[in-house]
């Protein structure tokens, strides 16, 4: 079973991907970056496999490149936020 067929999961995963990069000392533009070309690669690679992934790229391929900056950044804004919500339990 793959991180991507489960949209939990797959939260689960950016955040602690992200927590880590945060950790390693990554700064917060430097982690959007990674997460657009992590957007573009999924958007162009690999098949979705939830509605919640079918959405995600839904709005990924409609949007241009700046919109899809904001998707990533909102993403990453996402799982940061269940991050700090976990933490605060």
């Amino acid at each position: 079973m793959s991180i991507l067929d489960n949209f939990s999961d797959w939260k689960s995963f950016l955040g602690d991907r992200v927590e880590q990069a945060k950790q390693a000392g990554m700064e917060s533009e430097t982690l959007q970056n990674v997460a657009y070309q992590i957007g573009s690669y999924l958007s162009e690679q690999v098949d979705p496999k939830n509605d919640q992934e079918r959405l995600l790229k839904q709005l990924w391929d409609a949007g241009d490149q700046q919109q899809q900056q904001a998707l990533a950044s909102l993403m990453v804004k996402l799982v940061q936020n269940r991050n700090n919500a976990n933490a605060g339990s």
